[in-house]
């Protein structure tokens, strides 16, 4: 491939850049004197996807092509780089889907180049409503070192970030074995204690998944999950900015109060993300409902069944609703995920060339991607299953 320049806004200071991208890295980054609208980033990167416009990875009949055309979904909303996410379900469901994972990366080198590793959120969480979310109850269990071996057998190492709740007994020494292989651990899901959360913190957790979310209606006033995790410095959090699952207050609070450097931007996108609004029944979830507002309810009620938004949209919705720059919330949908897949989301030499252009009017919209330095046709990645109502 040979060496080619992008040119694009910086979004701190309005500069135009100019990027020499050869063999899939950037090798130079200069101020430029050509003139355009169009901003500069590093391609986005999206910790916890479940599916997307259809695709769902937690599907009974889950196929390598699901996984392909959810690889060229993320790519056309500008995400370069994510972790396909597993939720609670047993033993032989969780190993099925891992290693239909893993076989894709191995058949396709898009879904190589995206998928860094796959996120397993559950079954290890909190069995009480409200905690557990929509995680099937009878599927949770208590941590288990030789059943992670059996997940990283059948997928070739591939289950790289673990969310589980501390509260069992055997938390502490499942996370140390876990984070001693090499595997991100995040506190997610649960009514753990504030002594248990430090324990894990201790044994090697280092994120907290989708904080503010996935909890009861009504917690203690000040020994509580979320703040145990909020302020502990040495976990990063993650947050669903989509204008649905945290108020605007809150969210606006919550990462003042966790800092952008400890904060993280995720989707938690469903495969009801990008489809039309009407009922449907789906595999997590039953019956439900998905507003013209892009919010997604268990049908009949008010209760949350999920995340419909693209990444970029969650951090649209950061600037406008809780008043984060431009580019800091950029950063926590890059280069702060990016600490946790190996350093990716840098706009810098020697980084690699994950890339995005994109227009900018109180909402990102994207122009061009580029993976490791290669141009993505994003007309042929619009794709749809074309499910139904």
């Amino acid at each position: 491939m040979p060496p080619s320049t992008i040119t694009g806004r910086d979004p701190q200071t309005g500069r135009i850049l100019s990027l020499l991208v050869e063999s899939g890295r950037i090798v130079r980054v200069d101020l430029s004197t050509e003139q355009t609208d169009l901003y500069a980033s590093a391609g986005f990167i999206d910790l916890q996807v479940n599916g997307y416009c259809g695709f769902d990875v937690n599907a009974d009949h889950l196929t390598q092509e699901t996984i392909v055309a959810l690889v060229d979904a993320m790519l056309a909303r500008g995400v370069t780089c994510f972790a396909p996410t597993i939720i609670t379900a047993s033993e032989e469901k969780i190993c099925r889907a891992l290693n239909l994972i893993a076989a894709t990366r191995r058949s396709h080198p898009r879904a190589a180049s995206c998928i860094p590793f796959v996120h397993v959120e559950g079954p290890h969480i909190s069995p009480h409503d409200g905690y557990r979310g929509a995680h099937a109850v009878e599927w949770v269990r208590p941590p288990s070192i030789d059943e992670f071996d059996r997940w990283q057998h059948a997928c070739d190492g591939l289950a790289g970030l673990v969310t589980l709740s501390p509260h069992w007994p055997e938390s502490p020494a499942y996370i140390a074995a876990l984070c001693q292989r090499g595997v991100h651990v995040s506190i997610g899901h649960t009514h753990a204690s504030p002594e248990q959360i430090q324990l894990a913190v201790e044994a090697g957790a280092r994120l907290s998944t989708h904080l503010g979310n996935g909890i009861a209606l009504e917690i203690a006033r000040h020994r509580n999950p979320i703040w145990a995790q909020l302020g502990e410095d040495r976990l990063t959090a993650t947050f669903i900015a989509d204008g649905h699952h945290l108020p605007s207050d809150v969210l606006r609070s919550i990462v003042r109060a966790k800092g952008v450097e400890h904060s993280v931007l995720v989707s938690d996108s469903v495969a009801l993300a990008g489809m039309a609004p009407g009922v449907y029944t789906t595999p997590v979830g039953g019956r439900v409902e998905l507003l013209a507002s892009g919010k997604l309810c268990v049908f009949g009620s008010e209760l949350l069944a999920g995340s419909t938004a693209s990444l970029a949209h969650c951090v649209s919705h950061l600037v406008n609703a809780a008043g984060v720059p431009l580019h800091q919330a950029l950063a926590m949908a890059t280069s702060n995920p990016g600490r946790f897949v190996g350093g990716r989301g840098q706009l810098s030499p020697g980084s690699r060339a994950d890339l995005v252009r994109f227009r900018w009017d109180k909402e990102i919209m994207i122009e061009d991607v580029w993976l490791a330095g290669e141009r993505i046709d994003l007309q042929s990645r619009e794709v749809t299953q074309g499910v139904k109502p």
